[in-house]
């Protein structure tokens, strides 16, 4: 039978859509993603926020919700074409669970994916999160392979972006001895498969929590390592680490290629600041502390690198300035030449 014309004013009303619902964006936020390189990817550090209803979500959902169904929608926000997966860091995902995201989001999108701890940590962490004793796997090639980057590209496919190699904070005594620490991440970034090849806009990174790998002396050797295993640096924003001015050199070392940058924590925090900023900008619905230097010298390099017809994926956190998409969409309206929001 044929639906009729006009609806029977006594039927009951439609069920409610299933599942984490996308906010409304207008045609200006599709104009201004338009406007934006293709080669540009912005996103968040992750989507769990319920914070963010009216700018990712229709309304506030809990933050389980979120976790488990809140990726199909943050995909559906015209500037969000990336998103970090850092869960891993604490416990490797398997091939089904990154398939799982790959699953809920759109052919263009691109993940951003956090190595686990168990390859990337020098010391093994209690359960305070501190590290205690030495990790046997720290820089291991074969844990990294078989933990990570096997899963990972099994799993996400074309989807997957940047594989991050974050270096948690070194002790004393490894700091004193970077040479070796150098050496034996060489090894690990040359027994990884070539991402690069196999995936369209995949790439190894490496980020660094302790300033003294961009020192004078220690920068040529780390871009060395890098160049020579087709890894790429990963512009780590955190107050740990010396301002984005200082991390370019390094990046242009390695001149062409790819940008990668997690802009994760705001300078005015301080080095131990994230349970400040976290309690300051929670529950992260709008802006609170724009970082003006970081934003414009984001702007021009990455006009320079798309312009250059390289990828670039920026991931920012909501400890950078209190909001991380409206971050996105302030660099994206600087980008597009329209005025930044405060």
């Amino acid at each position: 039978m044929q639906n009729p014309l006009f609806p029977d004013p006594d039927a009951p009303p439609p069920a409610p859509a299933r599942g984490v619902q996308p906010a409304e964006h207008g045609p200006a936020l599709r104009t201004l993603a338009q406007a934006l390189p293709p080669r540009l990817r912005l996103g968040s550090s992750s989507w769990s926020y319920p914070g963010w209803a009216g700018i990712v979500w229709a309304r506030e959902y809990a933050e389980s919700t979120l976790a488990r169904q809140g990726l199909s929608a943050y995909a559906q926000h015209p500037l969000l074409r990336t998103v970090g997966i850092d869960r891993g860091f604490y416990r490797p995902l398997t091939e089904a669970e990154y398939a799982r995201y790959a699953a809920q989001v759109p052919a263009d999108f691109r993940f951003v994916v956090k190595a686990p701890a168990l390859v990337t940590d020098a010391l093994v962490r209690g359960e305070d999160g501190q590290g205690r004793q030495p990790n046997p796997l720290f820089l291991d090639p074969a844990a990294a392979v078989q933990a990570f980057v096997q899963p990972a590209l099994a799993g996400l496919g074309e989807r997957t972006g940047p594989l991050v190699f974050q270096l948690s904070p070194l002790p004393f005594a490894q700091l004193q001895r970077l040479p070796h620490v150098l050496e034996r991440l060489r090894a690990l970034l040359q027994a990884l498969p070539d991402v690069r090849s196999a995936t369209p806009d995949g790439v190894i990174a490496v980020e660094v929590r302790n300033p003294e790998w961009l020192s004078p002396e220690v920068a040529p050797a780390l871009a060395a390592v890098l160049r020579d295993s087709g890894a790429t640096y990963c512009l780590g924003l955190h107050a740990k680490m010396p301002r984005l001015a200082e991390q370019l050199p390094l990046l242009r070392a390695l001149w062409p290629g790819p940008l990668v940058c997690r802009w994760n924590l705001n300078p005015l925090h301080g080095a131990y600041g994230y349970e400040d900023a976290q309690r300051e900008y929670a529950p992260y619905d709008r802006i609170h502390d724009v970082d003006e230097d970081t934003r414009a010298l984001l702007v021009r390099t990455l006009r320079g690198v798309t312009g250059a017809g390289q990828n670039a994926f920026v991931t920012i956190s909501n400890k950078a300035e209190g909001c991380a998409p409206l971050s996105a969409q302030a660099l994206a309206e600087a980008l597009a030449g329209a005025p930044a929001r405060g």
